[in-house]
C-alpha cells in the first residue's frame, strides 16, 4: 500500500489511466484501420482497395456528393449561427442567460433523438423526407455546434480594439468587418471543425431522414463494414482520417495566422 500511495502521490502518474484508454480505445483502432486498409481478404498487402475507389464513380460521387452536402450545411450554419452567436454575446441585444442556455440545451440531446423527432415532424405537417429534409436535418442537429464557439470568442473579445476603432472615428459596421469579425475568426474555424466533419461522415440522419434513399459516404463506409468488407471500409474510413487530419493542419495554421498577424 505504501508503495502505491507514493505512486499516486504524483500528479502526473494519475495521466497513467488516461493514457492507457487513448491507447486501447484511440491509437489501437487507428493503428488496426491503417493495417486493414492495406491488406486483402488473406492478409497481403494491397494497393487494390484504393484503386477500386477512385475507379468506382459510384463511390466517387457518393464522396463528392457528401463534401456537398457538408458544404451547404457549414455555410447555412454560419449564416445562421453567427448572427444568433453575435446577439447572444451582446449585452444590449440579449440581457438573459435564458436565451444562450436554450441554444445549449440541444446539444446535451442525442443526435438521433433529434433526428426522430424532426421525421415525427415532417411527417405531422406532411412534408415529404428528402434532400431537402436531409439538409435541414443537417443544420438542426449542428447549428449549436457552430453558435457555441463563435459565442465563447465573440463573449470574450477584448472591447478595447472596438473602443479603439470607434475613438479613430469608425462606425458600427466598419468596427464589425475590421475588428469583430477578424478576431471571432478562431471560433468560426472551430465551428466549422465541429460541422463540417460530422456532416461529412454521418449516416444515421441521412438514413432517416431520406428514408435510405439518400447515401452519404458515412454511409457508404458502415455497410462496408457492416457486410464484412472491413478492408474496404478500413481504407474508406482512412480517406476520411486524412481529410480530418489535412482541415486540422490547415485549420490551426489559419488560428496561428490570426493570432500573429493582427488585425488586417
Amino acid at each position: 500500500m505504501g508503495k502505491i500511495s507514493r505512486y499516486f502521490g504524483k500528479l502526473r502518474h494519475w495521466s497513467l489511466p488516461y493514457f492507457i484508454f487513448m491507447l486501447f480505445f484511440v491509437a489501437l483502432p487507428l493503428v488496426l484501420i491503417f493495417i486493414y486498409a492495406f491488406k486483402d481478404a488473406q492478409g497481403s498487402f494491397t494497393l487494390d482497395h484504393f484503386r477500386q475507389f477512385f475507379t468506382d464513380s459510384k463511390d466517387i460521387k457518393t464522396f463528392l456528393y457528401s463534401i456537398e452536402v457538408a458544404l451547404i450545411t457549414t455555410a447555412i450554419c454560419i449564416l445562421i449561427g453567427y448572427p444568433a452567436a453575435y446577439i447572444l454575446s451582446n449585452k444590449n441585444l440579449c440581457k438573459s442567460e435564458v436565451m444562450v442556455m436554450l441554444f445549449i440545451i440541444p446539444m446535451w440531446i442525442n443526435v438521433l433523438v433529434r433526428t426522430l423527432a424532426t421525421v415525427a415532424l415532417f411527417g405531422f405537417v406532411n412534408i415529404p423526407l428528402g434532400e431537402g429534409a436531409l439538409i435541414f436535418g443537417m443544420v438542426y442537429n449542428f447549428l449549436p455546434f457552430m453558435i457555441f464557439p463563435i459565442y465563447n470568442v465573440l463573449k470574450k473579445l477584448d472591447h478595447s480594439y472596438i473602443e479603439a476603432a470607434q475613438d479613430l472615428g469608425a462606425n458600427e459596421l466598419t468596427v464589425f468587418a475590421k475588428v469583430t469579425v477578424p478576431l471571432s475568426l478562431p471560433g468560426v474555424l472551430s465551428g466549422v471543425m465541429m460541422v463540417f466533419m460530422p456532416t461529412l461522415s454521418t449516416f444515421a440522419i441521412s438514413e432517416l431522414l431520406t428514408l435510405n434513399n439518400v447515401k452519404l459516404f458515412g454511409t457508404t463506409i458502415q455497410e462496408n463494414i457492416n457486410n464484412g468488407m472491413w478492408n474496404y471500409g478500413s481504407m474508406l474510413a482512412l480517406i476520411m482520417l486524412v481529410i480530418i487530419f489535412v482541415i486540422n493542419i490547415l485549420s490551426d495554421n489559419e488560428e496561428t495566422a490570426q493570432s500573429g498577424g493582427g488585425l488586417i
